[in-house]
């Protein structure tokens, strides 16, 4: 279709830096949700009186408000549209902070917690899907990759609000979540600069307004380099996208990704999400709490967490540059195999510095892993079920994070320090060796060319990839 060879064939410029921007803003505020837990912790613990399977409860609250945020947001990203997602989920993330600042006792902390998870979690579902319908096939990786490395800045954030708010300001641990409901303000940014998806309204069979988001972004684009853009590329077969497609329900939707040539996809892009959430929700939750009862004051705890959550700066974004050199999947696989050495590290180590060195080398990894599987997971899934697929996956990674705090914390009353990054080295292990024999190679693919009929690969491609690919979408 000549509207998406126009759009593919845009040069990156400030109008998509706009984009990376305002989601990536998104995402910042997302990894503080998910990140200010482990500092509320033990102040909870000491306001309540709480054991630590309460206190893992409370770990487990936003992953488990997550899954069921990242499931609505797929489903209602592909029927309503990416960009009322957004907008909705952040309110609902904001309200419901602002209710577990205000909580009088664990049990409505605990379900407001649950809440603004619910929220932030339909909001990063639908975020990556999005704005990778924008970028063309050559800087996608690296887009996509950049655009979750916003979630460091979050858990940066959240570290400094442990260190600086939660110890030295009166009931910290409430004021820093008021903190972080603060990102309501951005609704007023969003309603008047986000479009819409252009190839979401052409799967809609709204071409009319497709044509006006892609003129729009053409306007700006030229405007921004200054120059006449690029001619549109020749095509040596129609590029499609299936038109006016219905949006399915949960059943349907999960019928579809489980049939035939979309089963494999599904189940490599579901493992390797649940790999890497267990493993940094397992890791991120309890680092400080595990620091402190390794004798180590709280202060200090927080202290080398910031060390470690500075970690995730590089590795998102080596991890985001390195992908537009490799694969995606070998990406996915190298900072995978990183994790799980980091992690074995981990296990042998005692001392307080050599805790925070290894901890940081796992945050490095552990994060690079999260910019490849942002960037790989909307690449594998057709545009019309795209929202769905990818919050149906970030959804199921969400049970490895409900899981990992509960596991981590029985893990070390049983097994210890050592015990619990055993395991994390093993279940990273299991990631690492699945995502080599059955990833999907991605890297300089149309979007369409990786999932729907009747596209031809630049540079040739063999008659069996184009029949998997009609394969996938006619199912």
């Amino acid at each position: 279709m000549t509207l998406l060879a126009r759009l593919d064939r845009l040069p990156l410029s400030r109008p998509h830096y706009a984009l990376l921007l305002i989601g990536g803003l998104g995402y910042t505020f997302d990894g503080m949700d998910s990140a200010v837990v482990a500092f509320l912790m033990p102040s909870a613990q000491d306001a309540w009186d709480l054991g630590n399977g309460a206190l893992g409860l409370i770990g487990s609250a936003s992953p488990f408000g997550f899954l069921f945020g990242a499931v609505a947001a797929g489903l209602l990203g592909d029927r309503i549209g990416r960009r009322k997602v957004m907008m909705w989920a952040l309110a609902f993330y904001a309200f419901f902070s602002l209710v577990a600042a205000v909580a009088p006792n664990y049990e409505m902390f605990l379900g407001a917690r649950i809440l603004a998870g619910a929220g932030a979690g339909a909001e990063s579902a639908i975020i990556a899907p999005f704005l990778s319908e924008f970028v063309p096939a050559a800087r996608r990786g690296w887009f996509v990759g950049a655009l979750a490395g916003f979630f460091s800045f979050g858990f940066v954030a959240a570290a400094l609000i442990g260190r600086f708010v939660v110890p030295t300001v009166p009931e910290g641990w409430r004021v820093a979540q008021v903190i972080t409901a603060l990102p309501v303000v951005m609704l007023l940014w969003w309603r008047r600069s986000l479009p819409e998806s252009p190839r979401y309204l052409i799967a809609r069979g709204e071409h009319a307004a497709a044509e006006r988001v892609v003129a729009d972004l053409e306007r700006k684009v030229e405007k921004a380099i200054g120059h006449p853009l690029p001619p549109v590329p020749a095509q040596e077969a129609p590029t499609a996208i299936t038109p006016a497609r219905p949006a399915l329900g949960l059943f349907a939707a999960l019928k579809y990704l489980w049939s035939g040539a979309m089963a494999r996809r599904t189940a490599i892009t579901w493992l390797i999400w649940f790999v890497i959430t267990f493993s940094y929700y397992g890791f991120f939750s309890w680092i400080p709490t595990l620091l402190i009862q390794r004798g180590i004051t709280v202060t200090k705890s927080f202290e080398f967490s910031i060390i470690i959550y500075l970690a995730q700066i590089p590795g998102y974004f080596s991890a985001a540059w390195l992908s537009e050199r490799l694969d995606r999947k070998n990406v996915i696989a190298l900072y995978l195999t990183g994790s799980a050495l980091s992690a074995f590290w981990l296990s042998q180590t005692s001392s307080a510095v050599s805790i925070t060195l290894a901890g940081a080398v796992l945050s490095f990894f552990l994060n690079g892993t999260y910019a490849g599987v942002y960037s790989y997971t909307p690449e594998v899934f057709p545009t019309w079920i795209r929202a769905s697929g990818t919050g149906l996956s970030s959804a199921f990674g969400r049970v490895g994070s409900i899981l990992a705090p509960v596991i981590i914390g029985l893990s070390s009353a049983s097994f210890g320090f050592a015990g619990v990054f055993g395991l994390t080295t093993a279940v990273l292990a299991v990631g690492v060796v699945c995502t080599v024999l059955f990833g999907v190679s991605t890297a300089g693919r149309s979007l369409e060319e990786l999932t729907e009929p009747g596209t031809v690969p630049s540079g040739g491609s063999s008659a069996s990839t184009r029949t998997a690919n009609s394969e996938v979408t006619s199912r």
